[in-house]
């Protein structure tokens, strides 16, 4: 368990105000969770391999090919966009400074 005082300078420099219930509450948990961190650095781990990632990814790279599209396909795209001009989507400016 962490002292009061351990407690509200962890409280101080997170920059958070803490009544009296929420420091007991705090110190409890943070002794807590170190007891448990403690506990796992008793494991042997030796012969343990390091884990990269939870998951086996892998990239895939293929090269970038330019495929056409249908005008059917084209002309649905368009149809489901609600702000364009003719063939042309209307888009939010994504700089502030713009000319028109």
């Amino acid at each position: 368990m962490f002292s009061n005082e351990q407690t509200l300078q962890i409280a101080k420099l997170a920059r958070l105000r803490l009544s009296d219930e929420e420091v007991e509450l705090y110190g409890n948990q943070l002794g807590s969770i170190l007891g448990y961190v403690e506990k796992l650095q008793e494991l042997d781990t030796e012969n343990v391999p390091e884990l990269q990632h939870a998951a086996q990814l892998q990239n895939v790279f293929r090269d970038d090919v330019v495929n056409q599209c249908s005008e059917e396909s084209r002309k649905r795209a368009l149809d489901n966009f609600s702000n364009r001009e003719g063939d042309l989507l209307k888009v939010q400016a994504v700089f502030e400074n713009r000319t028109e």
